[in-house]
């Protein structure tokens, strides 16, 4: 059964970092892009990063400089490496996989509170 699963979210005070993962299945083939977006309380959901398999990357200007999205040693992982974070970052963050079919994770949820 194809499945995105993401994990590394967490309550962290402004200023902190975390590191989230995604991975995503092996029978979801072909996958020529995987991306993370956020949906804040009240807001859409938007994207964050994303990343293709030949390796090119693109980033929303609200993490210019302060996220870094890789792809990990493993089949179909993806890592979102996330600095200096702010009140504003709190979001659910979402994996999605974009392949034959596209598919999304359950999310993970960001706090950033003192």
């Amino acid at each position: 059964q194809a499945q995105v699963v993401e994990s590394g979210g967490g309550l962290v005070p402004p200023g902190g970092s975390l590191r989230l993962s995604c991975v995503a299945s092996e029978s979801i083939f072909s996958i020529f892009a995987m991306e993370w977006y956020r949906q804040a309380p009240g807001k859409q959901r938007e994207l964050v990063a994303a990343v293709t398999s030949g390796g090119s990357t693109n980033y929303a200007d609200s993490g210019k400089g302060r996220f870094t999205i890789s792809r990990g040693n493993a089949k179909n992982t993806v890592y979102l490496e996330m600095n200096s974070l702010k009140p504003e970052d709190t979001a659910i963050y979402y994996c999605r996989a974009r392949g034959m079919a596209t598919y999304w994770g359950q999310g993970t949820q960001v706090t950033v509170s003192s």
